[in-house]
């Protein structure tokens, strides 16, 4: 398998390929031997996902999804064998993380692949780019390691980008918890106006506390966006640069800073120890 995979990767590098259309995608997809593509691929867009996967539509649409492209692998020796293989592509790498985070099972190990991915010998899930990516596996394709190998092959291909969206720097390293990052376009903590929000669990001790940071794109969209929670709360508003608290009645004390066009906030236990007006300053804004 390997042998065979590694010639494929190689010959798409070449060409410079980065897969987002459906018949780029449909190329980057690996050959097996005694294994064949499928002789057609299928699309599906905003208007139509639902005839494809008709519970979980809503919740891509809300993380900007655009297109879908269905693919298949298929065994030459057992109908029964086969991969199916969904590429959801999304608006922007942060839709495409969000929507894969939102879906993140605790039943699942993860693996060193694309972004982030987990799975097992029958499912492989993994994020490149602006794409969201699902294996399923119908029959017998081995072990653990082959379905592995196989999307390893399939996301060198897709040559997509393997990093973290670049806002989620902001988020400090220390006490974070591992794979717990998420992307919320809108609706974070149940606020229509908080959008944009890249967020992540810490733990100190018996302490869990969640640091986020709003993209508000300009000074004057992160006062609409301050404005609009002091009115939730109904305090008297008070919006200068720096620090302030909302006391949220359905979230607690939300502590947060605003410098330019971010918003930086903590909610949860924040341990005594933790200087998080500290944090929040020394982030670097630029």
């Amino acid at each position: 398998m390997k042998e065979i995979i590694t010639l494929i990767f190689v010959s798409l590098t070449v060409f410079g390929l980065r897969a987002q259309a459906p018949e780029q995608i449909y190329e980057a997809m690996p050959t097996l031997d005694g294994w064949s593509k499928s002789a057609k691929y299928e699309i599906f867009h905003r208007d139509n996902l639902f005839d494809r996967i008709n519970g979980s539509a809503p919740l891509f649409l809300e993380f900007n999804f655009e297109e879908m492209t269905a693919l298949e692998l298929s065994s030459d020796l057992n109908d029964a064998d086969y991969l199916t293989i969904q590429v959801y592509r999304h608006a922007t790498a942060q839709d495409a993380f969000g929507m894969y985070a939102s879906e993140r099972s605790t039943d699942l190990p993860y693996y060193n692949l694309g972004v982030e991915a987990q799975g097992d010998n029958r499912n492989m899930y993994f994020v490149s780019g602006p794409l969201y990516v699902k294996i399923w596996v119908s029959g017998d394709f081995g072990k653990t390691d082959n379905l592995v190998e196989y999307a390893t092959a399939f996301c060198d291909n897709l040559q997509q980008s393997t990093s973290y969206p670049e806002k989620f720097r902001f988020l400090p390293e220390e006490n974070k918890m591992t794979h717990t990052e998420i992307y919320v376009p809108s609706n974070y903590m149940g606020h229509t106006f908080l959008k944009n929000v890249y967020a992540s669990d810490y733990q100190q001790g018996e302490k869990r506390y969640q640091l986020f940071v709003i993209d508000a794109g300009t000074p004057d969209q992160a006062v609409e966006i301050l404005k609009r929670y002091y009115e939730f709360t109904k305090q008297p508003v008070d919006i200068t640069e720096g620090f302030m608290t909302m006391k949220d009645k359905y979230n607690g004390d939300v502590l947060l800073y605003w410098k330019e066009g971010y918003i930086v906030g903590s909610i949860g236990e924040i341990p005594e120890n933790v200087d998080m007006g500290k944090i929040m300053v020394n982030i670097d804004y630029h």
